[in-house]
């Protein structure tokens, strides 16, 4: 009798881990995805990293007007910090955004719920050993403490574990990030040029100094 064989056909379930993976947060209004600046800075990013393979990850969130809805956006990004910590612990995770996206990022990395936030209606901060899957962070055009008043916003403070990996860039005189007055500063086309240049060269090199 002949010996039957069996073929057990590879598995569709099998996660296919990138070697890095940006996390971005576009800008109020931009239309789903990464956002103009978003895609400049991973088209900066690319060339910079050899032959590891990038993927992008959108935060979904509402970017609109609402500002309260970006904990919509602190949400979804840090669940997908923690689902690629877990399922692809060899990848490196770049966080970023633009404007309340950049808010939004920076949020993620909070080590503590804001003062006079209900922590109940708001993502628990990251664990300490997520940090160790986060390579780089990086902010453009993220609101300061006065924009975040205004916007009846509490203000953004890194997490400790995140400082030392974090970059933050800001075009002069950009009301929403500095001391200025230039409101034109702010426009997403003043960001897509060097300063989204120089944020992928500091992603770049943290990726190249740190590995997992």
């Amino acid at each position: 009798m002949a010996a039957l064989t069996t073929t057990v056909a590879p598995s569709t379930s099998a996660v296919a881990c990138p070697d890095v993976e940006v996390i971005f947060a576009r800008g109020t209004h931009e239309p789903p995805g990464p956002g103009p600046i978003g895609d400049a800075f991973v088209d900066a990013l690319r060339p910079q990293i050899g032959q590891r393979s990038l993927e992008v990850y959108p935060v979904n969130y509402p970017a609109s007007d609402q500002w309260a809805t970006g904990v919509d956006g602190v949400r979804d990004a840090a669940a997908r910090v923690v689902s690629i910590s877990k399922t692809c612990p060899q990848a490196n995770i770049v966080l970023g955004g633009y404007s309340q996206g950049a808010a939004v990022a920076g949020f993620v990395t909070s080590s503590t719920v804001p003062g006079g936030i209900d922590p109940t209606t708001v993502p628990e901060p990251l664990q300490p050993a997520v940090a160790e899957h986060v390579a780089a962070v990086v902010l453009f055009g993220m609101p300061n403490g006065r924009a975040m008043s205004f916007l009846g916003q509490p203000p953004v403070t890194i997490g400790p574990l995140y400082e030392n990996k974090t970059r933050a860039l800001c075009v002069v005189d950009d009301p929403v990030c500095s001391d200025g007055l230039n409101f034109a500063g702010h426009n997403p086309a003043n960001y897509v040029g060097d300063p989204a240049s120089q944020g992928a060269s500091f992603a770049a090199g943290r990726l190249t100094s740190t590995s997992l």
